[in-house]
């Protein structure tokens, strides 16, 4: 029997639309990230020791418990309370800080170079290690989500995003509201929200799994056709289906995904002035 469905209240939803996020959610119980995570790290050990850029934009066409985790139904439950009943998985990738590394999230939207026909969509930033303060976990200025700001490219290759992107406006330091989380749990994000991260200073690995959400209507613009996961209600036709690997990096999933980047390259990257694909 397939778990209900969790859903938020009128005070949470009312909340959200005020502050652009929520936190903290269970997604899973901490045993069962666990799991989760030493999946992640025995499938990663026999490869590059990490999820490498080029496969991190849509891992969970790649990974099987990836796939079944952007389905989630503890996420998609509150997803389709603020998007609506019909969502796509437009894409998945870990944001994964080492202990001691300088790798950090400027101040950013989310949604600066997705092409996206509207700016319709969450984050869903699943912890699969504990997120705090010392390990460099996500900051949000709330309020921030109600206009598209202007970004310009840092020049640091610290930055753990695809264009180095940050925000060209000073955000208020004092205002930012930490979002700690424990092994299980999530934050939702609007897709405007302005949000970073500081360096992993601490012993403690810090590694999250960003699902981005969009509502079954929003398409892509500039007349090139992306595609995305179907996770939940009626397929619009917006996009191309994406499928689900057969098993972890098997080489008909391989080679789906290439094709899906490929696109997905020819959509974002004029946008970034041909800036390197996601970190």
């Amino acid at each position: 029997m397939s778990m209900p469905e969790p859903h938020l209240d009128a005070a949470a939803i009312a909340r959200y639309r005020e502050e652009g996020y929520l936190s903290p959610l269970r997604v899973m119980e901490e045993a069962a990230m666990a799991a989760l995570l030493a999946q992640l790290d025995a499938l990663t050990a026999q490869r590059a020791g990490r999820m490498v850029p080029s496969q991190n934009v849509k891992a969970h066409l790649l990974v099987p418990f990836l796939w079944d985790l952007v389905h989630h139904p503890a996420i998609l439950g509150p997803v389709a309370d603020l998007l609506g009943p019909d969502l796509l998985c437009w894409g998945a990738g870990f944001f994964d800080k080492r202990p001691g590394t300088p790798q950090h999230v400027p101040w950013h939207q989310d949604a600066t170079y997705w092409g996206l026909s509207s700016p319709e969509a969450i984050t869903a930033w699943v912890a699969f290690t504990p997120s705090q303060v010392g390990n460099g976990c996500m900051r949000v200025s709330p309020g921030t989500h109600h206009t598209v700001l202007a970004h310009a490219d840092t020049g640091d290759n610290t930055a753990m995003l695809p264009g180095r992107e940050t925000v060209e406006v000073a955000v208020d330091e004092a205002s930012a509201v930490d979002i700690v989380l424990r092994p299980g749990e999530m934050s939702l994000h609007d897709v405007l929200l302005v949000h970073g991260s500081r360096p992993n200073g601490s012993a403690l690995r810090r590694c999250g799994f960003a699902i981005r959400y969009i509502p079954g209507h929003v398409t892509t613009t500039g007349g090139l056709r992306g595609s995305a996961t179907l996770v939940r209600g009626r397929d619009h036709g917006g996009f191309e289906r994406e499928q689900p690997p057969e098993a972890p990096f098997h080489p008909e999933a391989l080679r789906r995904y290439q094709q899906v980047i490929r696109q997905w390259m020819r959509i974002v990257m004029p946008r970034m002035g041909g800036g390197s694909a996601a970190r």
